[in-house]
């Protein structure tokens, strides 16, 4: 039997639209971009004869010219994939039409389901949302078409009413407000006409033919058994709780405290991942046995039991087991800095802006981010390949490069008149005098996860190993590749080791031709992405909060005096680094932490202090004394220096923060001056002193208002801390000690684990795990209260008997959990069983602070 793969699985459901992908333009929106990426999906959609492929948000009328598979005709159609509601879409597919005005045939593929549609809140579409959209799209159109003399968005339209169309469906389009030229007036427009009878015209110009498909397969493998879903996809996106005592945030499912009942109203987050993954395991032939833990994991398999249908279950698929977990179960691994390779690269290297944030600024729309929908950070981790090259190498490889781009210029124009191809040239010379870090922007690397060594996906070897292990299989690889390629590279190695300066001579040797550059361009992103992770900026942090958050694991199992000592330390610590930057002493401060920081640290000390000391009350597992130095050395370090926190509980305070600050370093700098030029003829001036008195009492009087303001919003801060805390004592599956260490395990297996290697660990060795419910199918329950009683009754089936394992964590996961839970099947000696790992989103510590404390969080 075949294995699982979640990649090979997407690119098959490429090639069932084919026919609809050949001879078109296909238009991705952010969170297809993102998914495609991964997938490896753009060779594909060219093999398939796609014409073009484009961004939805950032179309242009020039996306018809570029033809990579040398059409001679324009493209009579165009394809949408949207991984948001039609209604998202519905402005940006309308402004593709206004502008290929030769196509039609306009076919649109949305991951989003029509009974998705139908229950999402924010959707205007009913049960039969795809036909329904159809004729709201051509009335549109005709409407457009109608009213040409207008601009293409100021018209009345019956889908106006209906979609909100101000809101701009979420996104946002250029400022320009400009009208979109009809392709028409192009040279290939013409062409296009031409070849067209006159009484057809009309046809092509205003009959429109439009489709509607569900296509579900729009996520991001990281490798074939792992993946999360898109960052810009509306799944990903939708809320997962809404603000209420046992919610921690947007992002995360809420307190499983078993008071969640079936009359409550389900958050769109939870509805949409139910579809998500009932649709998956159809497209996968997988029927599920459902298992779930968490409340809102309960929720979600509940959805899922319900769409299953006596159809479903009779046909012929493999079984495998669905196991749901909740995040908020454990917040300690994901804000930890484990020990995963991985992980560090994720968390280094820069991420692409959100095409949401980035379309449309300046112009009167605003994004629409109401109840439903929070902004997660992009997948999309961009590789700077340019700064493995040094600055000579690179001006060199550049210059190369412009000579290229002005001889090509030269042929190209060689019809037009002389004095075009000297502006181009001139604008060639232009951007060779740019400054290095904007031409560094050309040759920027990133991840896909289909890309192997000799078969072994990239991706799936790093996920698999620690930061040395993985290091130096990358540098195994790099040696193999130079190998191959008859390349010799004169550096010292030492074995069991990697340095610096080995692995960018090994990269900078592949790079030598265009030819090897091209051929291990694979190898070469991975190796980049591992060399700028251990650089020793990136290196130095990451082991200083390692190191921290060591020493606090460790007071947490001592006292809880010790443990609001180090967290008191650290925030002091940070407070000090805080008036080094201010002073320009950045030298000094590597491998400190900043304020930020400790307040993640400071999150991760009271979630163990909540695990450790479980008769803490819910006022907080410290003492009224030991929190209150806390919260003074809090409020002392963000008086000293408030931007180095940007955390959502500053707004609106922030700003006077810093001015306070600016304030008491020029009277600092005007008192030392004044004692410098003191004089007698000052002794004259001391009748005003009155006016000074008063201006001074009004200016302290402000700063007493702004410091009880702060201490308000640091109490707050302390409130939330204190729920954070409670995980253990409110959580259900956890205060039950269903995963706590037992008898039947070692404390060195169990020691520093996060929650899913204990989970896997006792299911796999078939142990009870209190709180896992399981969910029958609509067979099981027949045969539970129909047959059972002439004694036809099913067995509760058991997750470890199945060969296929689903595991998928509501609220995200992260790269020491995907070990873990490999090393969980590893021990457990089921070879015969298939893994795999999904998640909402990939969370980084610096994911999980903003979820929580920034823009967002609830708080």
């Amino acid at each position: 039997m075949a294995l699982v793969d979640v990649i090979i699985s997407c690119t098959d459901s490429l090639k069932q639209i084919s026919e609809h992908v050949e001879d078109a333009i296909v238009y991705l929106d952010a969170g297809s971009t993102e998914s495609f990426q991964f997938i490896g999906a753009y060779p594909i959609l060219l093999d398939l004869g796609a014409q073009a492929i484009c961004s939805l948000e950032s179309m242009s009328v020039l996306d018809a010219v570029a033809d990579w598979n040398s059409h001679s005709n324009p493209a009579g159609k165009f394809v949408v994939i949207t991984s948001r509601l039609l209604s998202d879409a519905h402005r940006y597919i309308l402004r593709c039409l206004s502008a290929h005005q030769v196509v039609r045939h306009c076919v649109i593929f949305t991951s989003i389901s029509e009974a998705a549609h139908s229950v999402f809140p924010d959707s205007p579409l009913g049960p039969d949302a795809y036909r329904e959209y159809e004729s709201l799209l051509v009335q549109d159109y005709d409407e457009l078409n109608k009213k040409s003399g207008a601009k293409p968005r100021q018209f009345g339209s019956k889908v106006q009413a209906k979609i909100k169309f101000e809101d701009g469906g979420r996104s946002k389009l250029s400022p320009s407000g400009e009208d979109v030229p009809h392709l028409e007036a192009s040279s290939s427009g013409r062409d296009f006409l031409e070849q067209t009878p006159l009484d057809s015209t009309e046809d092509a110009v205003f009959k429109l033919d439009v489709s509607v498909h569900h296509f579900p397969m729009i996520l991001c493998p990281l490798s074939p058994r792992v993946f999360v879903l898109p960052s810009e996809g509306l799944v990903a996106e939708a809320h997962l709780s809404s603000e209420h005592e046992d919610s921690i945030g947007p992002g995360f499912p809420p307190l499983s405290t078993g008071m969640l009942s079936d009359t409550d109203d389900v958050p769109p987050g939870a509805t949409l991942t139910a579809h998500f993954l009932y649709h998956l395991a159809a497209k996968m032939d997988l029927k599920m046995e459902i298992f779930s833990l968490g409340d809102m994991s309960k929720t979600v398999g509940k959805i899922l039991t319900d769409m299953s249908s006596l159809y479903d279950v009779g046909r012929r698929k493999r079984s495998a087991g669905l196991l749901l977990i909740d995040r908020t179960l454990d917040l300690l691994t994901p804000c930890c800095h484990g020990d995963s390779l991985f992980d560090r690269m994720f968390s280094s290297l820069p991420r692409r802006n959100r095409i949401s944030n980035t379309q449309g600024k300046g112009s009167g729309l605003q994004l629409k981010l109401g109840s439903s929908y929070l902004q997660r950070a992009p997948l999309d981790a961009q590789i700077p390949l340019t700064k493995i090259l040094n600055d000579e190498d690179w001006q060199i490889n550049n210059f190369r490069l412009l000579e290229s781009v002005e001889a090509f210029l030269c042929g190209w124009n060689s019809g037009d008149s002389d004095s075009q191809v000297t502006g181009l040239i001139n604008l060639g010379q232009k951007i060779h005098e740019k400054e290095s870090h904007s031409s560094a922007e050309i040759l920027i690397g990133s991840f896909v996860s289909s890309e192997t060594f000799r078969g072994t996906p990239f991706l799936e070897a790093i996920l698999d190993r620690r930061t040395k292990d993985g290091g130096l299989l990358v540098k195994k690889w790099l040696q193999e590749t130079l190998r191959r390629e008859n390349i010799t590279v004169n550096v010292k190695s030492r074995a069991g080791f990697v340095t610096k300066p080995e692995l960018q001579a090994m990269i900078k040797a592949l790079t030598g031709s265009q030819s090897s550059l091209l051929k291990n361009k694979a190898i070469i992103q991975i190796a980049s992405a591992t060399l700028f992770a251990l650089e020793e900026t990136n290196c130095t942090k990451w082991d200083a909060f390692s190191s921290a958050e060591k020493i606090l694991s460790v007071s947490s199992g001592e006292t809880s005096q010790s443990l609001a000592a180090q967290i008191g330390d650290l925030i002091n610590k940070s407070a000090l680094l805080g008036s080094q930057v201010n002073k320009g002493k950045s030298e000094m401060s590597k491998g400190l932490l900043s304020l930020q920081d400790a307040i993640l640290l400071m999150i991760v000390g009271y979630i163990l202090a909540g695990e450790n000391f479980p008769s803490s009350s819910s006022e907080g597992p410290f003492s009224w004394q030991e929190e209150r130095l806390l919260k003074d050395a809090v409020v002392d370090a963000l008086l000293e220096n408030p931007s180095v926190a940007n955390l959502k509980f500053l707004d609106g305070i922030r700003e006077e923060l810093e001015k306070n600050v600016c304030k008491s370093k020029s009277e600092k700098d005007t008192e030392k001056l004044d004692i410098d030029d003191f004089d007698d003829e000052q002794w004259g001036e001391w009748g005003d002193e009155d006016v000074e008195d008063d201006s001074k009492n009004e200016q302290a009087y402000g700063d007493v208002q702004l410091k009880l303001e702060l201490r308000d919003r640091v109490d707050n801060l302390f409130k939330f801390l204190h729920k954070l805390s409670n995980l253990k004592r409110k959580n259900i599956p956890l205060r039950d000690g269903s995963l706590t260490m037992e008898g039947n395990f070692s404390e060195d297996s169990y020691m520093g684990k996060g929650l899913l290697y204990k989970l896997l660990t006792r299911v796999l060795g078939k142990y009870d795990v209190p709180g896992l419910e399981y969910h029958s199918s609509t067979v099981g329950r027949l045969f539970k209260s129909g047959f059972g009683r002439f004694g036809l009754g099913q067995a509760k089936p058991s997750l470890a008997d199945q060969n296929v394992i689903l595991v998928f964590v509501i609220g995200g996961i992260n790269g020491v959990e995907v070990r873990e839970a490999q090393e969980a099947l590893a021990e457990s000696g089921r070879p015969d069983i298939e893994l795999l790992v999904g998640g909402t989103t990939l969370l980084t510590p610096e994911n999980m602070l903003d979820l929580l404390l920034g823009d967002s969080s609830f708080f």
